[in-house]
């Protein structure tokens, strides 16, 4: 996500909404690299990396609209 970084902040400070979806954004991509420096998962910890990277997605689309939003 290409984002004008006063933008971020903007929305980062008067939107709790986004601020959430931003920090859970950034813990998710936490969990991934964690995943990634493994160099075998089990199936319970292949389950949960989809399982985040979908919550990570979602989170992004919802980041996307509020954007869209404030662009419109």
């Amino acid at each position: 996500m290409d984002i004008d970084q006063n933008l971020l902040q903007n929305l980062l400070d008067c939107n709790p909404r986004f601020r959430m979806l931003y920090e859970e954004h950034t813990f998710f991509e936490k969990q991934l690299s964690e995943y990634e420096k493994k160099g075998f998962l089990s199936p319970q910890e292949e389950l949960e990396k989809n399982k985040v990277k979908k919550m990570k997605l979602a989170g992004k689309d919802a980041m996307e609209r509020i954007l869209h939003t404030v662009h419109a």
